[in-house]
């Protein structure tokens, strides 16, 4: 089991002892974090769906981002993860969102440079974004930003069993 099976089964694990569920919204990494998920039995017990958000007009539109937020800020930006993440607890109906956006090259986006990705968490106590900088090819970005995602989700699941 590589590490990014590792912590796809823990999330899976994790959310299932705690009776928590997940939606996803993913544009860099377009349904890898959901695939991840669904490749570990009993999945189907903690993940209720996922949107595939490439365009703005999807984030806008399914995950309610606001239209001039991505007009002032572009779809490379912390403040969009949050919402996008949000979006996504939503449209699922998900105890838990979660989000990636960024670039994974060959050119820089929205200003940003090859390698920026934000993952953005939301729950029923708010929702936060994290900024990350990775390096390598396309696949390489995308591979970092599922992982840290799943990471993301993992800790965003034990924050929720701390607060019960």
């Amino acid at each position: 089991m590589n590490r990014l099976q590792d912590v796809a089964a823990q999330v899976v694990r994790a959310a299932l002892d705690a009776g928590l569920t997940v939606g996803t919204a993913e544009s860099l990494t377009a349904g890898l974090v959901s695939a991840s998920l669904a490749d570990i039995p009993g999945a189907s017990g903690m993940l209720q769906g996922g949107v595939v958000a490439y365009r703005n007009s999807v984030k806008a539109e399914v995950l309610g981002v606001p239209g001039d937020l991505l007009e002032r800020v572009g779809s490379v930006d912390g403040a969009v993860a949050a919402a996008m993440a949000s979006g996504a607890r939503k449209a699922c109906g998900a105890d838990l969102g979660i989000s990636t956006t960024g670039v994974a090259g060959p050119e820089p986006h929205d200003g940003k440079s090859v390698g920026t990705v934000f993952i953005g968490i939301a729950d029923a106590h708010g929702e936060k974004s994290f900024e990350y900088t990775f390096s390598g090819g396309r696949a390489a970005i995308r591979s970092q930003a599922c992982e840290a995602a799943l990471e993301r989700l993992l800790a965003g699941i034990r924050s929720l069993l701390y607060q019960r």
